[in-house]
């Protein structure tokens, strides 16, 4: 399984805007979407730092932040983000949705990535972590991590929303 640090190209899709949660509120939400290229199924990314950066680029106090993976055979989770545990990782999806077994989405669509929708599916697209005065809320061995489950190599939308005040 190969696994890497995330190098995103950081582009804001939205400013910031006021919510109107209650008359007197200054709760915002900024939203940045940013592309990781990817290698296919094994391959993950360490997108903590990208978060990171977005939640402190916001200033943006106290709240919450999403990260978001658009497709259907690429996941978001938190882990330890070491090359043994993103190894075991991938060896479970391996005993639960083989590579190699037999999906009837081939049958459908004449290709090869039903494993990748079914481990997709599992994991599922995206994370949401709080954050107080503009630091994650994380334990000190836990990463937030994109893993990617198609067979060929994809270039990734990940969405990172930011909300609070």
């Amino acid at each position: 399984m190969n696994h890497r640090d995330a190098h995103a190209v950081a582009r804001p899709i939205g400013l910031r805007k006021p919510c109107a949660l209650s008359g007197e509120s200054k709760a915002m939400v900024i939203t940045h979407r940013h592309e990781i290229s990817t290698s296919g199924q094994g391959d993950a990314h360490d997108i903590t730092p990208v978060v990171k950066r977005v939640v402190g680029e916001s200033r943006v106090r106290d709240g919450l932040a999403t990260a978001f993976v658009i497709g259907s055979t690429a996941g978001i989770t938190t882990i330890e983000f070491e090359p043994g545990a993103v190894h075991d990782l991938d060896v479970v999806f391996e005993d639960l949705a083989p590579r190699a077994g037999a999906y009837r989405h081939h049958l459908r669509w004449g290709d090869d990535n039903g494993s990748s929708h079914v481990r997709a599916a599992l994991l599922g697209p995206s994370v949401t972590v709080p954050f107080k005065d503009g630091e994650l809320l994380l334990g000190t061995w836990q990463q937030i991590a994109l893993f990617e489950f198609d067979t060929q190599p994809r270039r990734r939308e990940v969405i990172v929303q930011v909300f609070g005040e």
